[in-house]
């Protein structure tokens, strides 16, 4: 199993951007799908997560400002990110948890650097 995200970039306060993240590979069923963001010498936190049955769920810190959305059929996830902020900037990762032929397992994709400049 595969994820493959992109969508980082550069962008100037307030400004937007669009993640997206496809998982690939021998996938039965995807419980979960989300974004996580890590800053050097930190510890990666979630930014916000989307379930099989649609149900999400953000962190404070971007409540408001980030959506998260998903498209089952092509095993995909995506995060709109709006009114960014440059305590946004992080390298962002896609994760998902989900059904392979060897059972439940977590998956991460490479990390997508989003910058936001003041």
């Amino acid at each position: 199993v595969q994820l493959q995200a992109c969508g980082g970039g550069l962008v100037q306060a307030g400004g937007s951007l669009r993640l997206s993240c496809a998982a690939s590979g021998s996938i039965r069923v995807i419980s979960t799908m989300g974004w996580y963001r890590q800053a050097p010498g930190k510890q990666r936190e979630l930014v916000a997560v989307i379930a099989r049955d649609g149900s999400t769920n953000y962190a404070d810190s971007v409540k408001g400002r980030f959506t998260i959305s998903g498209d089952s059929a092509k095993n995909a996830v995506f995060l709109q990110m709006n009114s960014l902020k440059p305590e946004d900037t992080d390298v962002y990762y896609c994760s998902a948890f989900l059904m392979t032929t060897d059972g439940w397992k977590s998956f991460w994709g490479r990390g997508t650097q989003v910058t936001v400049s003041s």
